[in-house]
């Protein structure tokens, strides 16, 4: 990415790889919602970026103009990779989203919540007697990569593969585009395995429950679990990990907030909405598939838009003093989890897992801190998050 030429003209050719984009995009957001709404750029053959919440809300309820058959933005067009009911288009999309709920109900998640509990409280123990440690390897990393592995029904030890994947999938193929077809191909052997390992035995785990499940009456092919087990793994790890590491991120540089949380718990729920809404971790795309208009712009076929959901979140036109972190923020109707039909299914276990995890974290480090002089990784690409966390734990 060092040899990448830089951006000269955020709104007619911004990069998502620009190391001022990669570091702290707000600004950037803030001054091409002021100046140009809906920007545009070459790189990634041709995509629109709109930083307005009436935009993006608007190309998320437009389905016939704007497809979810390609999600990511790349350099280049690998081979479709269907990942249902995330890549699906109406009319199949809804029986395809259907046929997940039951798996993801408020009552489902909350019995991850023990095994959620004391995940973290393991975790913790291996840094007990530490001075410092790495917010997100240490810790924001392990919990959502090991708790999907548990949905799965297969070891937790997968997380290690589990974070391989994810970084060459979301950061490293964004300019090598060979890395998809591969990546893809080692989760789909991975899962193949899996699934006919639960054919023979069958139990209580989300892949049993996908062999078990009909739709239209029909038992689900194995290339359509398998691509729906990939869209488990994909969105709901990175995704889940860089809002617990970016939450600790903002309560290691911002005291008042730490202290508040750690004298009222009780606000928590209240905060993770508000760091969800500061600090949403994903950026999705769609493919403009039928030439449209939105905000005086004119989309054209066969391009993409990528789809910020952290900064519809911080439109001033959406939310009152957008760019300070309010916790406990009364009204708040953020886009983290997505807007429109592929709003994203898990988000109650996104928000247990969170809320579990910090929890867990303020309880036992109550007084932490960024490492003087730390330097913060950030990631690179769909997913935005801390990568490299350096913490002192403080007085236990």
């Amino acid at each position: 990415m060092s040899g990448r030429a830089p951006v000269a003209d955020w709104a007619s050719d911004f990069d998502p790889l620009d190391p001022r984009w990669i570091e702290n995009p707000y600004p950037i957001w803030q001054e091409l919602r002021q100046k140009c709404p809906i920007a545009h750029t070459d790189r990634f053959t041709g995509v629109y970026f709109p930083s307005r919440y009436e935009h993006v809300r608007a190309i998320a309820y437009d389905p016939e103009h704007f497809s979810s058959r390609r999600v990511f933005i790349r350099e280049g067009r690998p081979p479709l990779a269907p990942a249902p009911p995330i890549t699906s288009d109406p009319p199949a999309h809804r029986a395809e989203r259907k046929v997940l709920l039951p798996a993801f109900t408020p009552a489902a998640i909350q019995k991850l919540e023990p095994r959620a509990r004391a995940l973290c409280r393991e975790l913790l123990e291996r840094l007990s007697g530490k001075d410092a440690c790495d917010g997100t390897v240490d810790y924001a990393e392990e919990i959502p990569a090991r708790l999907t592995a548990r949905m799965l029904g297969i070891s937790e030890d997968a997380g290690d593969l589990f974070r391989r994947w994810i970084h060459e999938f979301f950061e490293l193929s964004m300019t090598d585009i060979s890395i998809v077809p591969r990546v893809i191909g080692e989760v789909a052997a991975f899962f193949d395995e899996a699934i006919a390992r639960c054919r023979k035995t069958q139990g209580d785990d989300l892949i049993s429950y996908l062999i078990a499940a009909r739709m239209d009456g029909e038992p689900l092919s194995n290339a359509h679990i398998n691509g729906t087990l990939r869209l488990l793994l994909f969105a709901g790890v990175d995704t889940t990990w860089s809002a617990i590491a970016v939450s600790l991120w903002h309560l290691a540089t911002h005291e008042d907030d730490r202290k508040r949380l750690v004298a009222e718990p009780d606000l928590l729920p209240t905060a993770i909405e508000e760091l969800l809404r500061a600090y949403a971790p994903s950026t999705l795309a769609r493919e403009v598939v039928k030439e449209t208009k939105i905000g005086g712009c004119v989309f054209k076929e066969g391009e993409m838009v990528m789809l910020a959901y952290g900064a519809a979140n911080r439109d001033p036109e959406a939310f009152p003093d957008a760019e300070r972190v309010v916790i406990d923020r009364a009204e708040n109707r953020h886009a983290a989890f997505g807007l429109g039909i592929h709003r994203c299914i898990g988000s109650t276990l996104a928000r247990m897992e969170m809320r579990v995890a910090l929890e867990e974290w303020l309880a036992r480090f109550p007084d932490f801190v960024l490492a003087p002089g730390a330097e913060v990784k950030w990631s690179a690409g769909t997913v935005r998050g801390p990568r490299r966390l350096p913490l002192m734990l403080g007085p236990r």
